[in-house]
């Protein structure tokens, strides 16, 4: 299964093959092997150099890393992905949508669409106004959570129809930050 992943990184091509027992992945050049555990709604991933060999790509010797994932769905078509408890909003996109985009099927961005805070957090800044015009992946609002900014961005272009929240204004995870037209 071949997807991109687009995160306020940027956007990455994700290549995932079953290989046995476990995973092995291919991001940004590098192959790892993924060992995974479901249990209650969250995945055990441990993750290291693919079977017999050293990343590639990477240093030799690196021992598996162990994550605990879990990820939350939006009705928006984005996912809030926790690693280790740290929460990275995350959209993938599905080469199959593209396709069928370009052939002139109607958008699944039309309507209003909802910017929602990942997780609780204090109002840090305040990027746009009511009747601002934005671009896709423009800043619209800066939480702070566990002393960490996150700049949550536009996930597409289109105007700001409300604007529901203040600097200095406490949030609660999954909070209307943001509406777009």
């Amino acid at each position: 299964m071949t997807c991109e992943v687009e995160t306020r990184g940027g956007r990455r091509t994700l290549e995932l093959r079953r290989r046995g027992s476990t995973w092995e992945l291919s991001l940004a050049g590098r192959i790892l092997n993924v060992d995974v555990t479901a249990s209650a709604g969250r995945w055990s991933l441990l993750i290291g150099p693919p079977e017999g060999g050293p990343y590639v790509g990477a240093g030799v010797g690196r021992p598996a890393k162990s994550y605990e994932v879990a990820v939350e769905r939006r009705s928006n078509g984005e996912r809030i992905v926790y690693v280790n408890g740290l929460a990275v909003p995350v959209s993938v996109i599905d080469p199959r949508e593209r396709l069928v985009r370009r052939r002139g099927s109607a958008s699944t961005d039309a309507g209003p669409r909802s910017v929602l805070s990942p997780m609780p957090g204090r109002i840090v800044k305040v990027l746009v106004r009511e009747g601002d015009v934005v671009a896709a992946h423009q800043g619209l609002v800066v939480v702070e959570a566990m002393k960490m900014e996150n700049e949550l961005r536009a996930p597409r272009a289109g105007t700001v129809s409300a604007v529901k929240v203040v600097e200095g204004m406490s949030v609660e995870a999954r909070a209307v930050l943001v509406t777009l037209a």
